[in-house]
């Protein structure tokens, strides 16, 4: 028999949250137990709170500070990254973000003045971890920003706490980027990709089936503001401090979690035509959409079926 999904949707993280189990009975104790972890995220890694771990990190002038256990793995997640990706994806780009407006809530973001110049990226290497007196540095002046891990860390995390208290299969959906742990229902879970996580499931796009891991999408499209004439968007290139050129406008992959598969995404978008063969390397399964619509696949992503 094909289980009965069942489905609560919430806001965390400044995005839509989606908690779905294939045990109706234990849709409560699965949003409770990804509730807690979602805001414990938030209390370490939210650059728009003035009680976070990475506010504290930002604004202490240099010093090292004592941070909890979850902003010392969210770092530490996002320094992996950094390496992994040469680069490319950088907790570092901070300062850059805040030159170009986006320094508050994104729903609070507003059209600015011209663009004065762009915020030099001082690079992970800058950044010390220290696990045994539980505290991160930065130098002075240099700013963290972990959204490129820290969401899709707060999928995974809570898509293992749910799992653990309700022992069903369990997806977490943070602004459309995914974690799946346990059995899902029969067929996998129905995933509409697109370039909006909000977009109704008749926008253009496709429709895939997620049976577990991580599915990630980064797009140009969505978080966009204008400073003086100039259009800006959220994904950073870390080489140069300015918005990543508009190679692709949406990159989807799919991977192990939704940490690896959100790192690839942004990877791709900063990298640009590089990307193709990069995935292509990592084998994963991957849909980049270019911006006149155009559509490549690789690996094992489902190839797009006309009508």
């Amino acid at each position: 028999m094909t289980p009965v999904v069942a489905r609560h949707d919430f806001r965390a993280l400044g995005t839509g949250a989606v908690v779905m189990v294939t045990d109706p009975t234990r849709l409560a104790a699965a949003v409770a137990a990804a509730a807690a972890e979602l805001a414990a995220i938030d209390r370490a890694c939210s650059r728009f709170r003035d009680d976070s771990d990475l506010q504290a990190v930002n604004t202490a002038a240099g010093h090292a500070v004592r941070v909890s256990d979850v902003m010392l793995d969210a770092v530490e997640v996002a320094l992996n990254a950094a390496r992994w990706t040469d680069g490319d994806v950088d907790p570092t780009i901070g300062h850059a973000l805040r030159l170009l407006g986006y320094d508050r809530d994104f729903a609070d973001v507003s059209i600015g003045p011209p663009i004065a110049r762009f915020g030099e990226v001082a690079g992970w290497l800058v950044v010390d971890l220290d696990r045994r007196r539980r505290t991160v540095r930065v130098p002075a002046g240099v700013r963290l920003d972990l959204g490129a891990t820290a969401k899709a860390l707060a999928a995974d995390r809570a898509a293992a706490a749910a799992h653990a208290a309700t022992s069903c299969g369990v997806l977490i959906s943070l602004g459309g980027d995914l974690s799946c742990v346990g059995d899902p229902p029969d067929g996998g879970w129905m995933v509409h990709v697109t370039d909006w996580h909000g977009a109704p499931t008749n926008a253009p796009g496709q429709s895939i089936a997620v049976h577990v891991g991580g599915l990630a999408t980064s797009s140009t499209t969505v978080r966009r503001w204008r400073r003086g004439n100039d259009e800006v968007h959220h994904v950073i290139d870390p080489a140069t401090g300015r918005p990543a050129a508009e190679h692709w406008r949406t990159v989807s992959v799919a991977a192990a979690n939704c940490v690896q598969a959100n790192v690839a995404t942004t990877a791709a978008i900063v990298r640009g035509e590089r990307a193709v063969s990069w995935l292509q390397d990592l084998r994963v399964p991957a849909r980049l959409v270019r911006h006149d619509g155009a559509v490549q696949c690789l690996g094992d992503w489902p190839l797009e079926v006309a009508g």
